[in-house]
């Protein structure tokens, strides 16, 4: 996983995030965590041969490594995964979330990326960052804090040729407030905070004037004044703190200063988008969902729904 991180910091050296090296070295220094597994699983890492010549990102399925070889143990590893589809060498890497279709409905509503820099707070194992250069992102820099999820992203490249997707070990709170990117993703995360302002306000800060803003997350259906607090868990979660209505996330997103907050795709969870697989074998949505009515969580709550909403920061 250090070596990934050693090769943002390398390649990016003359890059437009060059002078705030020192201070995400120090974000690293102070936040970065080690695993108790880090030592094994840095063994597996470098047991695995570069393979640099070959990779394919812009399918559904994203696909590294030596087609001819059996990478399996190596995968296993790792274990859970939980977003892809991966094709790892002769490997098909069934993931708990199949983020492609995720992936598909984000894009017929963002501006083209070719030539964009990206970046994508709370990634997991970098699928979509890199989906992002394959759509053409001259640089997809993400930041999720699970170390699974880094040495995941790791093995990848790894098994990748040369690309400028990146993974950083940090929470989008420890970020500077950089001011440089085109196009800011946050999939999945604004639920998971404590104050939703206050992400929302962070990622306004990463955005240039003028970036645009792709924001996914749970919502419940209802006016601008309709938002779920749950009393302790959520489809058995229990870091889950705010899910609004999509007119009140629009409407708090036009008070911190965004323009355009418009609501793009609402889609419901489903268990075919979500579910436990060989590669993901705890529990998944199904044994979230009440089991004689599924349009409710096991705690009585709505069942899982997911809206993208694009806003921009003013020019």
């Amino acid at each position: 996983m250090q070596r990934e991180i050693d090769r943002f910091f390398s390649e990016t050296k003359d890059s437009f995030l060059a002078p705030y090296h020192d201070t995400l070295n120090g974000a690293l220094t102070k936040h970065g965590r080690q695993h108790g597994r880090s030592e094994e699983w840095d063994a597996v890492l470098t047991s695995v041969p570069l393979c640099p010549n070959f990779s394919e990102f812009a399918a559904d399925t994203v696909a590294v490594g030596d087609p001819d070889t059996n990478y399996t143990p190596a995968l296993e590893a790792f274990l859970p995964w939980r977003k892809g589809p991966f094709q790892v060498g002769n490997t098909f890497v069934d993931t708990e979330w199949r983020s492609d279709w995720k992936w598909q409905r984000i894009v017929p509503h963002i501006s083209p990326l070719p030539g964009r820099q990206v970046l994508d707070i709370g990634c997991g194992n970098g699928y979509h960052l890199f989906r992002m250069i394959a759509a053409g992102a001259s640089m997809a820099l993400g930041v999720d804090p699970t170390i699974l999820f880094n040495y995941q992203f790791a093995l990848i490249q790894r098994l990748s040729a040369p690309n400028a997707a990146y993974l950083l070990p940090l929470r989008g709170e420890h970020l500077p407030p950089f001011a440089l990117f085109d196009s800011v993703f946050s999939l999945g995360v604004l639920y998971h905070r404590k104050s939703p302002l206050d992400h929302l306000r962070e990622l306004m800060s990463f955005m240039k004037p003028g970036g645009e803003l792709i924001l996914e997350t749970l919502i419940i259906e209802g006016g601008p004044d309709a938002v779920l607090v749950p009393e302790n868990r959520y489809a058995k979660m229990a870091n889950v703190w705010f899910i609004p209505s999509p007119l009140l996330l629009e409407n708090m997103l036009t008070r911190l200063g965004f323009m355009n907050a418009r609501t793009v795709d609402v889609t419901k969870t489903t268990s075919d988008e979500q579910r436990t697989t060989d590669w993901m074998q705890f529990q998944s949505l199904h044994d979230y969902l009440d089991p004689d009515d599924p349009a409710i969580t096991i705690e009585g709550s709505p069942a899982p729904t997911r809206a993208i909403v694009r806003a921009n920061k003013p020019a």
